[in-house]
């Protein structure tokens, strides 16, 4: 069976097309669809009402008042001068405001968990109500947060502490999930240890995220939950907390990701639509129409579909970036046997890696868990014009699950430099390889099953 699968591959081999097929059209569509947030022109600087960069003075007061202003006005740019902020509670947007942090403004967050309400939230793909976040946001439209200035969750010493408080109420958010528990009914909060995210919109529409520094988060930095029309440009990270993943889109639509310096201790980019049961349930919100371009990754792994992604994840295009620093693996597509859902009409071209475990690595089987009963279909995925200084484990890894096999797959023009392993394909049907080559030969799978 071996040898029949890899003279299969030969011909897949002669027969592939040499042309880059990405579909740069439908990535002009997306970003032709997206609308930057219109904002009115009424501004306020926090400074004149009360705030104080001080760095210890309670700066919230000042800035609800800013908020309510511009909510007097119908919005407005609320304006942050130079200056370290103290805020003990979060901001809490309403529509048609920026956020606009001048260079040299840095706003830090208090870590008292009685200073953030309750609010709707996703924690790991279950909609409940924890915490807010430090900057949220709940259906508001035209928002942005912009300027070189910084925010920084300060969970280094406090929030960080709670991971190793977590796991019942993890567990209890998935079996709340699992019986279709009320949302109303999936109260945690106080008594309970899931740590919020740093900023989070949802149920929102045209957001722009642009230049700011974000420092220190509590869990993830920016979680972009069930909206739409997105831009985040620009902005540069210095996160290494636990669970510190950069942008993390959930059933969430039409965004463009460009121009990102990435620098933190878990996934840059983690690509999510809901977790098992609720969110195949939610199958008319996939995430969907997105655009990753022109970043530099350093962290855990660069590009993340998954794990949690049952309502769907499609049609995401990702090009033209590069490493700037440490990586386990480049592009990682994750699901298990409970998910459900599916990952289709994906694109990666012209990435550059240096030294990661793995290069490219597709798993139906993440952990091996799962009962078997909901496996993800995931097919029609193009990495093309990819190259990888080094693969200290393998390089490409393509795994899919017994009874729902990965299909579609294309390998075209990828370079690994050296690999301790260099391709491994199981449970999959019709990869087609061109010009793949690792270490100082072109290669075809090690192990196919």
């Amino acid at each position: 069976m071996k040898y029949r699968f890899a003279f299969l591959l030969l011909i897949s081999i002669s027969c592939f097309a040499q042309n880059n097929n990405f579909p740069s059209a439908k990535v002009d569509s997306i970003i032709k669809r997206i609308q930057l947030p219109k904002i009115p022109l009424f501004k306020i600087e926090v400074t004149r009402l009360g705030a104080k960069g001080d760095s210890i003075s309670d700066a919230k007061p000042a800035f609800d008042k800013a908020m309510a202003l511009c909510k007097k006005n119908n919005g407005g740019t609320i304006i942050v001068p130079k200056g370290v902020y103290t805020l003990n509670g979060p901001i809490h947007f309403v529509s048609n405001v920026k956020l606009h942090l001048e260079d040299g403004a840095k706003i830090r967050f208090g870590s008292n968990p009685k200073d953030y309400p309750l609010v709707l939230t996703s924690w790991e793909g279950t909609m409940l109500y924890n915490y807010s976040p430090m900057i949220y946001g709940n259906n508001v439209e035209n928002i942005a947060i912009t300027g070189k200035g910084i925010i920084d969750g300060e969970a280094k010493n406090t929030w960080i502490k709670w991971k190793s408080l977590e796991k019942e109420d993890q567990l209890l958010s998935r079996e709340m999930n699992h019986n279709n528990t009320p949302i109303k009914e999936r109260i945690f909060g106080e008594g309970h240890y899931l740590r919020p995210q740093l900023i989070q919109f949802v149920n929102s529409k045209n957001i722009l995220i642009e230049d700011v520094q974000i420092e220190d988060a509590p869990f993830w930095c920016i979680h972009l939950l069930k909206s739409k029309s997105i831009t985040v440009r620009g902005v540069k990270y210095d996160a290494h907390n636990y669970n510190n993943d950069g942008v993390d889109p959930e059933y969430s639509s039409d965004i463009l990701i460009e121009n990102i310096l990435f620098d933190n201790g878990d996934d840059n980019i983690a690509i999510k639509a809901g977790r098992d049961d609720e969110g195949r349930n939610n199958s008319n919100t996939p995430s969907e129409n997105i655009v990753i371009r022109n970043c530099e990754f350093k962290g855990l792994h660069a590009v993340v579909i998954g794990s949690e992604m049952s309502a769907g994840v499609r049609n995401v295009y990702v090009e033209n970036s590069k490493f700037r620093g440490y990586l386990k693996r480049g592009i990682f597509i994750k699901t298990n046997s409970d998910r459900g859902g599916y990952i289709k009409d994906i694109y990666f071209n012209n990435l550059a890696f240096g030294k990661v475990e793995d290069c490219i690595y597709i798993t139906a089987n993440y952990h091996g868990e799962g009962s078997g009963l909901f496996p993800s279909k995931i097919s029609d995925i193009s990495f093309s014009n990819i190259s990888c200084n080094e693969a200290t484990n393998t390089g490409i890894v393509i795994e899919g699950y017994p009874n729902k096999k990965i299909k579609n797959i294309k390998l075209d023009a990828i370079t690994i430099k050296s690999a301790k392993n260099g391709m491994t394909i199981t449970n999959s049907e019709n990869v087609t390889i061109n010009e793949v080559i690792i270490g100082d030969k072109a290669t075809i799978p090690t192990a196919v099953k």
